[in-house]
């Protein structure tokens, strides 16, 4: 798929995105009845998704783009059907009943509001839009969902979720993963896409501008196989993932070894997709450490971003090259938004500071086709949010 491409090599390229756009609504205004959230989801959605404007899942520039379908079976205490979930209110709205015999279980679909993240990231956006939806889908994980799904059909998704076929001037979301939320049957997802679509969103009087329109394209022809597989994350304290925040650089100092070989096997055992780990260079030597680049020798390569001169290590997910199948592209950077996500939160547990790193383009220095990284550090202030000593 030459577009597909043409559109990475460009993302990955040194041309910067234009003036910003509007960003838009910050929770689709889906009309529907509110619901409070059933009480064996709260704790699980409160940990991952909700938290009005700051989220415990990370988010490119803050934009949050990731929005939640949750496909209610008869075995919970909202009425069987489904809901898209408001995470500043902590809410339900209804988008459709479902019959009894609809399945058990709570499946949650995630879609992304590409206006959100094109807003400032411009041609750049849609892969971080993929690794968006890693981040959510690992905030998930940690708060307690078993299985996730990163390459289902975009088609099954949107039928599942009841999105309309027809936005009728409202701007689209676009499915690109499903998480169960609690055990379900194997073939949930095929028995909701039975279901009639639902109604669309309130219409926006903007006009999408040609960068946005492009960015839905390239949404709109991601394959899938819709492959299950275990979240298989760690188990921390509800402590650590409402701590989990991005350190403000600088956040200098290699963190001792045992400490990164955790958060890298964590990275490793999640996500499959080549990582690598870099530490910065020794006080007073010129010389690079054992690997070659180190964080510093890869600002140019990340939009820039000079606070990587000011951390102790990089853990960076790479391998997808530009002419890589469409399905390993999709692939490849959901997995490292779920493995960058997942490590993170070990890294906080660890005590360090860290800070996804997600806008990449090509270069000389380090690793081939980096997708995305974490920064490292020692960390000199506890989190935001915790009680100083």
């Amino acid at each position: 798929m030459t577009s597909l491409h043409t559109a990475l090599a460009h993302a990955r390229s040194p041309q910067p995105p234009g003036p910003d756009i509007p960003a838009g609504h910050q929770v689709t205004p889906w009309p529907g009845e509110p619901h409070p959230v059933p009480s064996h989801l709260d704790r699980l959605l409160r940990l991952s998704l909700g938290g009005n404007r700051l989220r415990p899942a990370a988010s490119a520039g803050a934009l949050h783009p990731v929005n939640t379908h949750l496909l209610l079976g008869p075995d919970n205490t909202v009425p069987p059907g489904r809901y898209a979930y408001d995470p500043v209110r902590h809410r339900l709205l209804a988008r459709g009943t479902a019959s009894a015999d609809a399945p058990p279980g709570a499946v949650a679909v995630l879609t992304v509001t590409a206006r959100r993240t094109v807003s400032h990231y411009g041609h750049r956006a849609w892969p971080l839009l993929l690794l968006d939806t890693g981040h959510a889908t690992a905030a998930l994980a940690l708060a307690g969902a078993p299985q996730w799904c990163p390459d289902a059909d975009i088609t099954l998704l949107a039928a599942a979720a009841g999105l309309p076929t027809d936005w009728h001037g409202a701007e689209p979301e676009h499915p690109l993963a499903a998480v169960r939320l609690t055990p379900g049957p194997a073939d949930a997802l095929d028995r909701w896409a039975a279901y009639a679509p639902g109604a669309p969103p309130l219409p926006t009087s903007r006009t999408p501008p040609p960068v946005l329109r492009r960015t839905w394209r390239i949404l709109s022809s991601l394959p899938g196989t819709t492959t299950w597989r275990p979240t298989a994350a760690p188990a921390l304290p509800d402590t650590a993932l409402t701590s989990r925040r991005s350190a403000q650089p600088p956040f200098p100092g290699v963190p001792e070894r045992t400490l990164l070989e955790q958060v890298l096997a964590t990275a490793r055992r999640t996500a499959p997709v080549p990582w690598r780990l870099l530490t910065a260079r020794h006080p007073g030597t010129a010389a690079a450490p054992a690997g070659g680049a180190a964080p510093a020798d890869l600002a140019a390569r990340a939009a820039g971003q000079s606070l990587l001169g000011q951390v102790g290590a990089l853990l960076v997910a790479h391998g997808c090259p530009d002419d890589a199948p469409p399905a390993q592209v999709r692939r490849d950077h959901v997995l490292a938004g779920h493995g960058v996500g997942l490590a993170q939160a070990v890294a906080t547990h660890l005590g360090l500071a860290s800070r996804p790193i997600g806008s990449w383009q090509h270069g000389p220095c380090g690793p081939p086709h980096i997708v995305h990284a974490l920064a490292l550090g020692v960390r000199t202030q506890p989190p935001e949010g915790t009680d100083r000593p």
